[in-house]
């Protein structure tokens, strides 16, 4: 009888995805068709539909009521911010037929949509990722589906339906957005990957591998643990500043909040300092117990406090009254590694401060929390001297090297650096990824590249060889 059930079951699973996609390649036909100025029409559309004030204050609030996570003016600012940065980098983009000419190389390049894509998304940003990741793939003319986090069902679900009104509101078929009805389960979302053209994950790492096996194409990232070097050069007014506003955006949600910051010692203690003066409390080694006992129940994060105000952390973690005044709590650690679960991403407002002897420590510490975790996200580096800078992103393995930045709004993408604007960041090899850039509106498109004969480019031997066979011989 279980057997019978649970093929029913499937069954029914297996009707819902099909009537999805049935529907988004309908719609996807007709934007299949669309130029350059339908389709960018049909991206502002999205990015105005959660723009709007009255729509970002809106689901900023559904998002805090229904995951419990963050805070409603944070994720105001980042519908607002996100969506906007991510329409300005599309609309200087071309993605309908020729997208490049190369003639020196007879190459003309042609972009043709995707097809169907799914969307996995995260309870962090139930209403920021999904518009994010739409944008994009409408930008190469395709239909997504929505896979929500179960926590976030309710705001995606409404982010959602405001996109298909938007996309109605212009011409454009709704089915060109939609999402998995509740009870979303991983029964639905495993499906929906195996049916679709294109997966992209963003979240969970268990849907991140269950996309990689699923038979299709998929793009997954991977988890942050930002590592960031304060050094004797920095600025370290400057520096606490940063770090202060991007440690407590949205309560510390975004996988790119400085999770370690390692200060070199000739400075240590006027970093500590600049760092309680932009708004750090600094635990003692009895906070410390009592931080680590209820961020962590049995090796796991503990939902009922990350993401949490300070006020409400330092409640529940018996902790002196000024530390519910605080901005964020810092913890001092010296060890790497699951023994030391401050080395971990904590997901609350939670810095973990390590002490190095010099920058060549402080390298090495940054080596070692990122070989234990989040390796191949990003670290940042807070200095004067670039040479450094340059030294890490020659050395570690990550994908994005952040000098002087904040890092919750750098990584993914900012009005003062070159990164594009994204939800999405992929770790290259390092975390099992085959993205190692910010997603784009490039990994929702094929290109068909047409070629036609050049001059004959073909080298003497002697000219291919030559330097080859002076030092070693033939």
């Amino acid at each position: 009888m279980a057997t019978v059930s649970s093929e029913t079951e499937q069954d029914a699973v297996n009707a819902v995805v099909k009537g999805l996609i049935d529907r988004a390649r309908v719609a996807q036909a007709v934007a299949g068709t669309w130029d350059q100025t339908q389709t960018d029409d049909a991206v502002a559309a999205l990015a105005w539909s959660i723009y709007q004030p009255e729509h970002a204050k809106m689901l900023a609030e559904m998002a805090v009521e229904d995951t419990g996570l963050g805070n409603v003016e944070d994720k105001i600012t980042k519908n607002t911010r996100k969506t906007f940065g991510t329409l300005r980098d599309l609309s200087r983009a071309k993605s309908v037929g020729v997208i490049e000419e190369l003639p020196e190389l007879g190459l003309v390049k042609y972009a043709k949509p995707v097809g169907v894509v799914a969307a996995v998304t995260p309870s962090t940003n139930p209403a920021a990722t999904p518009v994010n990741k739409a944008m994009m793939a409408l930008k190469g003319r395709n239909a997504i589906i929505i896979a929500p986090s179960p926590a976030g069902l309710v705001t995606t679900t409404r982010t959602v339906d405001l996109m298909r009104a938007a996309l109605e509101k212009i011409g454009a078929p709704a089915d060109l957005v939609q999402v998995l009805p509740s009870p979303v389960s991983k029964a639905l979302t495993n499906t929906l990957m195996k049916e679709v053209d294109l997966s992209v994950v963003t979240g969970s790492q268990n849907n991140v591998r269950s996309a990689y096996s699923s038979g299709k194409p998929a793009i997954g990232v991977g988890a942050g643990n930002v590592p960031v070097i304060i050094d004797e050069s920095a600025d370290l007014d400057q520096a606490a500043t940063l770090i202060e506003a991007s440690k407590t955006f949205d309560n510390s949600t975004s996988c790119s909040s400085e999770n370690s910051v390692i200060i070199v010692d000739a400075i240590y203690d006027d970093a500590i300092k600049a760092l309680e003066k932009a708004g750090a409390w600094l635990a003692n080694a009895d906070h410390k117990e009592q931080i680590e006992k209820n961020l962590w129940v049995d090796g796991k994060l503990n939902r009922h406090v990350i993401a949490k105000d300070t006020s409400i952390l330092a409640e529940v973690m018996d902790l002196p009254a000024d530390a519910g005044k605080a901005r964020y709590f810092m913890v001092e650690e010296t060890g790497i590694g699951k023994s030391h679960p401050f080395s971990d991403e904590k997901l609350a407002l939670v810095l973990t401060v390590y002490r190095a002897s010099d920058f060549a420590h402080a390298k090495k510490i940054v080596t070692d929390i990122l070989e234990y975790k989040g390796k191949g996200h990003s670290c940042g580096i807070h200095t004067q001297n670039l040479d450094r800078a340059r030294e890490l992103a020659e050395d570690l393995h990550v994908v994005r090297v952040l000098v002087n930045q904040a890092h919750t709004f750098g990584n993914g993408g900012g009005f003062n650096s070159g990164l594009n604007f994204t939800l999405s960041m992929g770790c290259g090899t390092w975390q099992g990824n085959s993205l190692s850039e910010n997603l784009s509106y490039k990994n929702f498109i094929n290109i068909t590249h047409l070629s036609t004969t050049i001059a004959e480019d073909k080298p003497t031997e002697e000219e291919l060889f030559g330097s080859f066979w002076a030092r070693h011989g033939k």
